[in-house]
């Protein structure tokens, strides 16, 4: 289920307060590679266990944000950092 267009129009990154958009499916694609590699933790530390069907990033593409059942887990402890991994734009 896609995340609807008029709430990603006011949609933010809680950290930056950088507009989000939907992730592409090659980028989708890299960061569940590293999720079944072991390699993607969340702010707070935890592994991310299963891969993500879809996730937004920020703008910079430095953070990636969940999205579950179409909602977005907008947390900071629950967003992603794409830096170690490569992805960010």
């Amino acid at each position: 289920m896609a995340v609807d267009r008029k709430l990603l129009e006011i949609l933010c990154c809680p950290i930056t307060h950088q507009r989000v958009e939907p992730l592409t499916r090659d980028r989708l694609k890299a960061l569940n590679r590293h999720i079944e590699a072991g390699d993607v933790t969340f702010a707070d530390g935890s592994q991310v266990e299963k891969p993500l069907r879809e996730a937004l990033i920020t703008e910079n593409g430095e953070r990636i944000y969940p999205v579950e059942d179409g909602i977005p887990v907008m947390l900071e402890e629950r967003c992603i950092s794409t830096r170690p991994l490569a992805l960010n734009k």
